[in-house]
């Protein structure tokens, strides 16, 4: 090579050499391409093609990204090939091309091809190992955008002004685990993945969603577009497989409207408002969509001095067991009864609604059923010894205790302590908590069964899937809940009066107690009686009572029918 092309050469590779060391800077792309160009025009190369592999076993099976650097379209064979690993094994390959009509390459201009080479794939790998980080800090191995992504938009546009026009949405897709028991967890998967792209789409530019982990989510959305969004949570068709199979998906969601010129001090200051609203949602008996509010702050507060006074609570047994009594409509005899907990604090009873959804929030709930079941086979078997007519109590159990592997264990132990006939005990699960798996509540209802303890199956008919859960689940017990109940006065043909009808006959028919909760009125008893449904509890017969007056009832045995 004579002294201007040499010249010319190093001209160009101190450029090349130059643009490709910038760092924490977008690189000029096109000028280097136009750099290569220049240089393999030198050197007559027709091609050079680029591989980038993130492992060897991506080498092995071809599995890799492909660039082409540059490309005369004349036909070529390689003529030199230089392979890049990084300690990360990651390998970067750069093969270049000669048509066989050229000029084979000098020993010289081997070498300075193979620098080019080096340092554009020293270019390459430092840029594509840049972009793999990215993926392992913001991305989750699904592709979805992670909670660090959430953190660094909120801290990007985190200052006054950035965030006006903004909501903030957390939230969670109700009863998504019976996709992966119904159909399989590939269709999950699918529909997860097509519920992300959807809500992107929902969300635009002006924000982002990204994903907690399983089916929990984040989002920050302009709040033009929170109504779209809302209505896609509350009820959205999702595809969930190739063949264009469709699911009914909804949401839990809490939600906050950020105000303009809003100031964010930590990431989590808007992440705590919306989990606050969302553990709302997911907890109460109200919307599935909450928007965070100060009273929702002032009810936190109360929340946390709610959890912080439950330990000495516990442990000063200011928690007693009240008993509602079940009474057989056919004979007026008192049938059974369930257990239902209240809190006496500083000479006041603390009504149920103030602590029990405080408790469900965290793991405090399963104290709680233990306390109230060890309370309820103290007072069985003190029954028991005093030679009173005793009846089957229905203790219920939080949702929570569901993923415990050792609740059957627990259970047994705490009954048996008190040499308690496990024909008096019925555990109570809550319809509501189909979201938990299917085959938890099966194997805890199963275990129950094996011991001769009874289960029921409250509020049945306030759940996503009331039909499957008792096609699933062998419960002993239905107990309806008061929403079916017909209202007096209400016509026969009403939708509620039609459905109460059916309810009923469908639990005999199935061989299942039924009873029915909230009757309140002779013409709702009547109705019973009509629908031979022989079993109510409610207002009509007792409240809950003390267990000085339920022991009352149970001496006198019978209520006038």
């Amino acid at each position: 090579m004579d002294t201007e092309h040499e010249l010319r050469f190093y001209n160009l590779y101190a450029q090349l050499a130059s643009l490709t060391q910038i760092v924490n800077q977008k690189p000029d792309i096109p000028r280097i391409e136009s750099i290569l160009n220049q240089i393999s025009a030198m050197f007559r190369l027709s091609k050079g093609v680029t591989h980038f592999y993130k492992t060897p076993a991506d080498e092995n099976s071809g599995n890799g990204e492909i660039m082409c650097s540059y490309d005369t379209g004349k036909e070529g064979k390689p003529v030199h090939m230089v392979r890049f690993v990084t300690k990360f094994m990651s390998i970067t390959t750069m093969t270049v091309y000669m048509s066989e009509d050229e000029k084979p390459l000098s020993e010289d201009e081997k070498f300075k091809v193979d620098l080019t080479m080096r340092t554009v794939l020293a270019f390459i790998s430092r840029n594509r190992l840049q972009n793999i980080a990215e993926e392992l800090a913001f991305f989750d191995d699904m592709g979805f955008r992670n909670i660090r992504s959430f953190f660094r938009f909120i801290i990007w546009k985190g200052v006054p002004g950035k965030l006006d026009g903004k909501a903030a949405i957390n939230y969670n897709l109700r009863n998504f685990s019976l996709i992966n028991e119904e159909y399989s967890r590939k269709c999950g998967d699918m529909a997860l993945i097509n519920h992300y792209r959807h809500m992107e789409h929902l969300i635009g530019t002006g924000g982002m969603v990204a994903r907690l982990g399983g089916d929990a989510f984040v989002c920050i959305c302009d709040q033009h577009d929170l109504q779209d969004i809302l209505d896609y949570l509350n009820d959205a068709v999702v595809v969930i497989d190739s063949s264009g199979q469709t699911a009914r998906l909804s949401a839990y969601a809490g939600v906050f409207y950020i105000p303009d010129g809003y100031t964010v001090n930590v990431p989590n200051d808007i992440m705590g408002k919306v989990m606050h609203a969302y553990n709302i949602a997911r907890n109460s008996a109200g919307s599935n969509i909450v928007f965070f509010s100060d009273t929702l702050m002032s009810d936190k507060e109360r929340s946390r001095r709610i959890q912080n006074m439950f330990p000495a609570a516990l442990a000063n047994n200011e928690f007693h067991v009240f008993y509602q009594p079940k009474v057989n409509i056919v004979t007026g005899e008192i049938c059974g009864a369930e257990a239902l907990c209240r809190w006496f604090h500083d000479g006041k009873i603390m009504p149920p609604i103030e602590f029990i959804p405080i408790l469900e929030e965290t793991n405090e709930i399963c104290k709680l059923d233990y306390y109230v079941l060890d309370m309820v086979c103290e007072n069985i078997r003190k029954w028991l010894d005093q030679g009173r007519k005793v009846v089957r109590v229905s203790v219920n159990l939080s949702r929570r205790h569901m993923i415990n592997p050792n609740l059957l264990s627990t259970l047994i132990t705490i009954i048996d302590s008190h040499n308690v006939p496990h024909e008096y005990i019925e555990i109570e699960l809550t319809e509501t908590t189909t979201d938990v798996e299917f085959k938890d509540i099966r194997r805890v209802v199963d275990g129950l069964h094996e011991q001769h303890i009874y289960t029921s199956v409250d509020d049945f008919g306030m759940g996503y899937s009331s039909l499957n859960l008792i096609r699933v689940v062998p419960w002993n017990v239905l107990k309806v809940d008061k929403i079916f109940l017909p209202l007096d006065g209400e016509s026969s043909d009403s939708t509620r009066s039609v459905m109460f009808k059916y309810v009923v006959a469908m639990a005999r028919e199935i061989g299942l107690e039924c009873i029915v909760e909230g009757v309140e009125t002779p013409a709702q008893l009547e109705l019973l009686r009509k629908n031979h449904c022989e079993l109510a509890q409610g207002y009509l017969f007792d409240k809950p009572l003390p267990i000085e007056e339920f022991e009352k009832r149970l001496d006198r045995r019978t209520y006038p029918i």
